[in-house]
């Protein structure tokens, strides 16, 4: 007895710090999980809330629910772990907790059942690490250096690193423009940068590009990507969103008129309320809607408004914050502070916010310049459309007048003819089917004829009485009567279980750890997302500043300072250099949160404009294996869009055109042509539009669909639509090859850009001809090695182009789609309409000679190269 005494001292109690851990990560969450739905304040059943250590002790109907320091004796216990009569949650077997969870919940209370205090109630901030609050400190206000390359060079002084030396004029002009722009430069402005021997010569190289009309489009772009910009809604309908090409006008003509980032930030979150009135604001708040989203009559009202509720208030604190809040849906999040009601009160500033499709007028800046072709084009589908539907109507009345033995339809019985053409039940199941899918189609180009109308595709603070948008409310009252609705939390993020309702509000962890007080949020229906905007939006915030930065430098070098962009959290990688993203935040807060501010503090600096080859590469795969002190500039391949632009721009066949409702670029004939489905029906085929000048477009103007993406740009890791994509990845798969080696566009393009190079001086030798196509395509001549190589390629290829002639392109075949009827299930043809619109065809190769069909051999090699595709 005494041994298993002194057996029984030896064995160490549960520390109150393991205790307080097991509540924090596994206690608390499943009883929100797996409890409070039914047992909390909102349905208390049995009389028992667990949602307190008071109201479990005090229990309900069957007494208390926890005997501290004893599980075996708690009903609690015994309804998870199954031990006695009652066996919790509900639902047999399946639902059954782990005996994992189990064991955990015996331990907690076998060591007197703690209660740590949630933090939305201001209570326990200690449980989180020093180094993981860093984003959530104040900005420091002073520092030991002062620019971009003191605070590099004092980290390789370090480590003993030297950084290589500063790249040739070449190789700078490409990386620069490429940066800046998406697009190569141009041989003569190369030439212009190499000869110019002015010590300012880079400098005004970074000025004109920063001026130039392409900086908004490419950055443009990094911001899209951000945002998950599309012009259809996604999800199984993928409904067009009309109008949403002018906010991504928008964002170009804020990056290139360099807009105050704070102002940026206002006019996306609540631009309709701080600047009621104007186009450009209201314009703006297309941010809010920039998510997938799709509400249909098979729908539930309450989880599509719940399901942007979600979407929104990650979306703002990803873009603007790089936080993850998504996670304190369902329990406060496990491992950043911010608490599930901190989660909903933010969550409840967007429950007065709508959809719209508000009146705004056309801006001088907006591209209206297509628009009387964009409607021709569509009234004539239109057309086509509406024959089709007349021919089964007066198919349909032919039957019933001979059904009723008469000649006209005025001699049909009153109300038959409505009746038949409004029911045709007089056409077999294979011609309804037909009728409904061109009904579709109908339906579909009446909708696509509002992108010509001066709306937005934004939202507003209530309904704006006939412009509703079909929004996260979807029972509008009339505007005086609209009261927003209550959020409530929800427990383990469930609809049928709301918990306690919260007012709208901001997040604590920002005015605890960095001492910038929050303002209160009014509870009015407008106001909300104004106080939302000023508070993220203010020098102050310790997220704000560091965020954009961190974008800006991962744009520049590839990766961030904090490599996780969207997550400053816990979960993120921490800064490789947290003094310089400080200085750099302070810096482009007192230069008037100007991007292009920090383009110049970044290019101007030794460390961007150092070569892409390292000094001492055997130290660094020691010292530096993951090239995070930028010891040299790290080279990386170019996006998908820059690829294509690039491509088109060597050709000589990019278009001007900036602005206005996306085009369709061509894509692989093979997916073009495969069915779309809409509605329970097919959609209409996939047309690259008829113009070269709208179809060579560049990319960030193409009409973005979530369901149908180029394959060109999807091979090359372009952005998810779905996602907010903080950095693009570089996958290398075989398909990429094929893209780049074997498909159509780029063929084409490559005898574009050989009739080109040919057309420049039509008294060129071969040789010459190959030097020029290197300075379109690398900003280089060739050297000697590959000059020789070229020609002699060059040579071969002729004279086996000589030998065989190509076929001449083709005549189109109709498009023939088959569909499996939703209300029958039988199998039918349908025959797609053909475009009306004469399309400008590409050249053909059976229209050139064999010498300039080799040629096109060698722009299709260059596109190939790892110098086109890379930025060095």
């Amino acid at each position: 007895m005494r041994f298993l005494l002194l057996l029984l001292v030896a064995i160490p109690a549960v520390s109150a710090e393991d205790l307080s851990a097991l509540f924090t990560t596994t206690i608390a969450p499943v009883l929100k999980r797996a409890c409070q739905g039914c047992h909390g304040s909102q349905q208390a059943l049995s009389k028992l809330n667990l949602e307190s250590r008071e109201a479990m002790l005090r229990g309900g109907q069957r007494g208390a629910a926890v005997a501290p320091g004893n599980a075996n004796a708690s009903l609690l216990y015994q309804a998870i772990a199954a031990n006695g009569a009652l066996a919790m949650p509900p639902g047999g077997a399946e639902k059954r907790l782990t005996p994992e969870i189990a064991a955990a919940f015996k331990r907690w209370i076998d060591g007197g059942a703690p209660w740590e205090p949630s933090t939305s109630a201001g209570g326990n901030w200690g449980k989180f690490k020093e180094e993981d609050l860093w984003a959530f400190r104040p900005l420091r206000k002073t520092f030991e250096h002062s620019s971009i390359d003191a605070f590099i060079r004092t980290r390789l002084a370090a480590k003993g690193i030297q950084p290589a030396a500063i790249a040739d004029r070449r190789t700078l002009i490409r990386r620069a423009t490429l940066d800046l722009t998406g697009l190569p430069p141009s041989p003569d402005d190369v030439e212009r940068f190499v000869r110019d021997p002015a010590k300012d010569a880079y400098a005004k190289l970074i000025e004109r590009l920063l001026a130039s009309r392409q900086y908004g489009e490419r950055w443009g772009r990094h911001w899209l990507d951000v945002v998950r910009y599309a012009d259809t809604s996604g999800y199984s309908n993928d409904f067009e969103r009309p109008n949403a090409w002018r906010y991504r006008d928008y964002v170009i003509r804020a990056f290139n008129a360099d807009k105050p980032y704070d102002q940026f930030i206002r006019e996306q979150i609540a631009g309709d309320e701080l600047d009621p009135g104007n186009s450009e604001a209201l314009i703006a708040t297309g941010f809010l809607r920039a998510g997938p989203w799709e509400h249909t009559g098979m729908s539930v009202e309450a989880v599509t408004r719940q399901m942007f509720l979600d979407d929104v208030t990650h979306a703002v604190s990803a873009t603007f914050l790089g936080l993850t809040v998504g996670c304190a849906r369902c329990h406060d999040h496990k491992f950043d502070p911010i608490p599930t009601k901190d989660y909903y009160r933010m969550q409840a500033i967007f429950a007065s916010t709508e959809f719209a499709r508000a009146p705004a007028p056309f801006l001088p800046a907006e591209n209206m310049g297509g628009f009387d072709a964009g409607r021709a084009y569509l009234n004539a589908m239109m057309d086509r459309t509406q024959q089709h539907l007349s021919q089964l109507d007066s198919l349909a009345l032919a039957r019933v007048m001979k059904k009723h033995g008469v000649e006209r339809v005025e001699e049909l019985p009153a109300g038959v003819a409505e009746k038949t053409k409004r029911a045709q039940d007089t056409l077999s199941p294979a011609e309804l089917e037909e009728s409904k899918l061109y009904k579709k189609h109908a339906q579909l180009y009446r909708e696509s004829l509002d992108r010509f109308e001066p709306k937005a595709f934004a939202v507003s603070s209530g309904p704006l009485d006939g412009v509703a948008d079909g929004g996260p409310n979807l029972k509008y009252p009339k505007r005086a009567d609209y009261q927003p609705p209550q959020v409530s939390i929800l427990p383990g993020g469930n609809l049928q279980a709301p918990g306690e309702k919260v007012t709208p509000g901001l997040l604590g962890l920002v005015a605890h750890y960095s001492s910038y007080a929050a303002s209160d949020v009014p509870s009015t229906v407008e106001g909300r997302r104004a106080a939302l905007a000023k508070w993220i939006a203010s020098p102050d915030h310790p997220l704000t500043a560091r965020v954009i930065v961190n974008r800006v430098w991962q744009y520049h070098f590839g990766k961030g300072l904090a490599a996780d962009s969207n997550n400053f959290g816990k979960m993120g990688r921490k800064p490789t250099h947290p003094e310089l993203l400080d200085w750099f935040a302070t810096t482009f807060i007192k230069q008037g949160w100007s991007i292009k501010a920090l383009h110049r503090e970044i290019m101007l600096s030794e460390t961007y404009q150092r070569a892409s080859l390292a000094a001492n590469r055997a130290l660094l795969d020691r010292e530096d294996p993951s090239s995070d002190l930028l010891s040299y500039y790290p080279p990386r391949r170019v996006e998908a869009e820059v690829i294509r632009d690039s491509i088109l721009a060597v050709a000589g066949e990019l278009s001007a055109d900036a602005g206005g409702p996306g085009s369709l670029p061509q894509i692989n004939d093979d997916v073009a042509r495969q069915p779309q489905h809409r509605m329970g029906s097919l959609a209409p085929v996939y047309r690259a539009s008829a113009r070269k000048r709208d179809r060579n477009r560049r990319t960030v103007y193409t009409f973005q669909q979530r369901s149908l993406v180029d394959p060109m740009i999807d091979v090359f890791n372009g952005a998810s639509m779905d996602f907010s994509c903080e950095r693009r990845e570089t996958s290398i798969v075989p398909t990429q090859a094929f893209a780049l080696f074997n498909g159509q566009f780029v063929h084409d393009m490559a005898l574009a850009a050989a009739v080109r190079i040919e057309r420049e001086d039509a008294a060129a030798t071969p040789a010459a001809r190959i030097a020029r196509a290197f300075q379109l395509a690398l900003g280089r001549a060739p050297s000697a090695a590959e000059a020789k190589l070229s020609l002699a390629h060059y040579e071969k290829s002729r004279l086996a182009h000589a030998a065989r002639a190509p076929l001449p392109p083709t005549a189109s075949q109709p498009i023939v789609h088959r569909i499996t009827s939703e209300l029958t299930g039988e199998r039918h043809r349908f025959v797609q309409p053909e475009d009306p619109a004469p399309v400008e065809r590409n050249l053909h190769p059976s229209e050139v000679g064999p010498g300039t069909r080799a040629l096109a051999d060698i722009t299709l090699s260059l596109f190939n190269t790892n110098e086109f595709v890379y930025v060095y």
